[in-house]
C-alpha cells in the first residue's frame, strides 16, 4: 500500500476562512475599509424618508442587461436621483449633466432629491466629512487629497434600490468608477427592515497561493450609515445575499400627508447610496468607443501594488445592452493627459483643501467657472 499511494502534494494547502458577523462598529473599522454609524437621522425623518421611497418605488424598474448572450434582470427595483445643482457650484445646468450612462444606456433626466432625501443628505454630508478629517491615510488620486489637503465630499447623485422580502438580493459587485473616479467614497443608508450587507476581499494575484478570502457579514439596520471609504471598491466586492427569513420592520411614525402609503409593518428594505459624481469625471469628459459609447471606468483589482500606482483603465460597455455586442477597446487611465484630479483643480485655480477657487482675499467662492 505504501507503493501504491499516491505521494502527497507539493503545492501548499491554503486553509479557507469562514465567514465573520461584524456586528458593531468597532469590528466593522477594524476588518473592513468602512464604518457604521447608527441612528443616523432623526427618527421621524428617516421614517418619512422610508414612506417616500417606498411610495416611489411603485414606478422603479428592474435593471436589464445583455449577460453571456442572454438578457437578465436585477432582481431588485431601483432608482436614479439627482440634487439640484452639483454641490461644487450653483450652476443648475448640472441636471443635464447628470443624464447618465447606465450599463452602456443613456437614461432621461434623473429625479431631484425629494425634500425628505435633501434633509437626509444634509446630515450625512456631515458625518461623512468629519469622518474623513479623522482618517490619516490618503490616496493620491483621491478627489481634494491633492497636497494632503482636507477634502470636501458632496452628495450630488444617490442611487436607491427597494428589496421585497428576503429573496430580493443584489450580487457581488464593486460600483462603476466612470463619474465617481478613483477611490471614492458612498454613504449607503439603510431603511425598513435589517438585512446582511456582505463583503469579500478580492485577493492579488500575487498572494493567492498564500491566503484565502474572507467574506463579511455586517447586519444593517433601519437608520444605519454605511460609508464605503477609499479602497473599497478597488479592494472588495459587496453584495446583498438573499436571507430565508428577514425581520418586520414596524414605523415608529405614522406617514404625513402627500405620500401614498398606509402600513404599520413591512419587510421592505430601502437603501440610498448617496455618491459625489467628480466634476473632473463630468459626463462630457468620458472616453467613447468604437461603438460611440461612453466606456466605463475600472480598477485593476489584482494587480494593486502600493495605492500610488495601482492602474484604471477604460474599457467598452455597449455590449451590456446592444444585444451582447461590443468592441474590444481598452485604455489606461492617465489622469495628467487627461486633466483631472490635481491638474483638473489647477485649471480652475481651484484650492484642494475647500474645491473651491483660491482668493487671497478670504472670500470662498463657490462659482467654478
Amino acid at each position: 500500500m505504501d507503493v501504491l499511494r499516491q505521494p502527497e502534494s507539493p503545492r501548499k494547502t491554503v486553509q479557507r476562512i469562514p465567514p465573520l458577523i461584524l456586528s458593531n462598529p468597532e469590528m466593522v473599522a477594524k476588518h473592513t475599509p468602512c464604518s457604521l454609524h447608527l441612528s443616523v437621522l432623526p427618527p421621524e425623518l428617516a421614517c418619512q424618508l422610508f414612506y417616500r421611497m417606498i411610495d416611489a418605488s411603485k414606478s422603479w424598474k428592474r435593471n436589464k442587461w445583455w449577460l453571456f448572450d442572454r438578457v437578465v434582470e436585477s432582481p431588485h427595483l431601483t432608482s436614479f436621483f439627482a440634487r439640484k445643482t452639483d454641490g461644487i457650484s450653483d450652476d443648475e445646468s448640472w441636471q443635464e449633466a447628470a443624464q447618465f450612462w447606465y450599463n452602456g444606456r443613456k437614461t432621461g433626466a434623473p429625479d431631484v432629491f425629494p425634500p425628505e432625501m435633501e434633509a437626509a443628505c444634509n446630515i450625512i454630508e456631515e458625518i461623512v466629512n468629519n469622518e474623513l478629517r479623522k482618517r490619516t491615510h490618503t490616496y493620491k488620486l483621491e478627489w481634494g487629497r491633492q497636497g494632503g489637503n482636507e477634502p470636501l465630499w458632496r452628495a450630488n447623485v444617490a442611487a436607491s434600490n427597494c428589496y421585497q422580502g428576503g429573496k430580493e438580493s443584489v450580487g457581488l459587485h464593486s460600483d462603476q468608477l466612470t463619474y465617481l473616479g478613483p477611490y471614492p467614497t458612498i454613504a449607503s443608508l439603510s431603511l425598513g427592515t435589517r438585512r446582511n450587507f456582505s463583503l469579500r476581499e478580492v485577493i492579488p494575484t500575487e498572494e493567492i497561493g498564500a491566503r484565502k478570502a474572507q467574506t463579511f457579514n455586517i447586519p444593517l439596520a433601519h437608520n444605519s450609515l454605511t460609508i464605503m471609504h477609499a479602497s473599497c471598491q478597488e479592494k472588495f466586492k459587496h453584495s446583498i445575499p438573499p436571507q430565508s427569513a428577514v425581520d418586520i420592520f414596524r414605523p415608529a411614525f405614522p406617514p404625513k400627508t402627500g405620500v401614498d402609503v398606509a402600513m404599520d409593518s413591512s419587510n421592505c428594505r430601502i437603501n440610498i447610496t448617496f455618491r459625489f459624481y467628480r466634476p473632473d469625471f463630468r459626463p462630457a469628459s468620458i472616453p467613447r468607443c468604437r461603438c460611440d459609447v461612453p466606456t466605463i471606468l475600472r480598477p485593476d483589482m489584482k494587480n494593486r501594488t502600493d495605492g500610488e500606482t495601482d492602474r484604471y483603465f477604460w474599457t467598452c460597455y455597449a455590449g451590456a445592452q446592444n444585444d451582447g455586442k461590443g468592441c474590444n477597446f481598452w485604455k489606461l487611465l492617465n489622469m495628467k493627459e487627461e486633466g483631472r484630479g490635481a491638474w483638473f483643480n489647477q485649471s480652475l485655480g481651484l484650492n484642494p483643501s475647500t474645491n473651491s477657487p483660491s482668493n487671497p482675499t478670504g472670500n470662498n467662492s463657490h462659482n467654478t467657472k
